[in-house]
């Protein structure tokens, strides 16, 4: 019901959103060469930084983290000896990340009108990155953070350039990627049955025809993938006066 009432009230506000965080922590970390949702960065594991910020934010009320089955444990432990009261469950995810994050939003409160959705390994996502994004899905059905690539992008097939994309009309997006709840769900339940791998969630809702807005990110926001990433991480805390 929530996928065609968005569809019958597109453009319509939602007054005073309420909001279920999904954070994806399920990854194998290949290229960091140990889990890095655990890992220290300045002295706090950089899971814990990321649903820090979550915790912070008003318009959040249950944060849903999603996992491998062996960190459930380690995970949940790290949770309660922070204290983090949001922090409503502990699940197992998928194979895939359209999978883990089905499971998420399956867990999550089914009266929340958002579902914001976010990468465990993006510590330094600030508190109005995470608070515009969620305003904005909540007038418009789909928002996501991004910020303009800085680079020229080529497009190649077989190591051969195909064409030059105007810069100016690309953008990184980030996360989280928040979404009126029944239309997340529709299109990501969708995509199952259709058997399309997607790279982000804002696909699995441009394939129904629906537009997603962007809102601004930053470049500090990024996602920890190699152990460069997590020395930049440490100067951006250091430059913050976080570290």
């Amino acid at each position: 019901m929530g996928l065609f009432r968005k569809i019958l009230n597109r453009g319509k506000a939602i007054t005073g959103p309420t909001c279920s965080a999904v954070v994806l922590a399920a990854g194998q970390s290949s290229r960091m060469g140990e889990d890095k949702i655990l890992l220290p960065l300045a002295d706090v594991p950089v899971l814990l930084r990321t649903l820090q910020v979550l915790e912070r934010c008003p318009y959040i009320t249950e944060t849903i983290v999603v996992t491998r089955e062996d960190l459930i444990v380690p995970v949940g432990q790290l949770c309660r000896d922070a204290g983090l009261d949001k922090v409503r469950k502990v699940v197992v995810g998928g194979q895939t990340r359209q999978d883990s994050v089905l499971a998420g939003i399956r867990e999550s409160d089914p009266q929340a009108e958002l579902i914001a959705i976010h990468d465990g390994a993006r510590p330094l996502v600030t508190d109005k990155v995470v608070g515009e994004a969620i305003l904005k899905a909540a007038q418009c059905g789909a928002a996501a953070p991004a910020v303009p690539v800085k680079d020229t992008i080529k497009r190649a097939v077989d190591g051969m350039v195909e064409c030059t994309p105007n810069r100016s009309e690309l953008y990184a997006v980030q996360t989280p990627q928040v979404f009126e709840h029944g239309l997340i769900l529709g299109a990501l339940e969708k995509a199952a049955v259709d058997q399309v791998e997607l790279t982000d969630d804002c696909s699995a809702v441009e394939r129904l025809g629906m537009k997603v807005f962007l809102t601004e990110g930053s470049y500090e926001n990024i996602k920890l993938t190699t152990p460069s990433d997590l020395a930049v991480a440490q100067s951006i805390l250091e430059r913050r006066g976080e570290a």
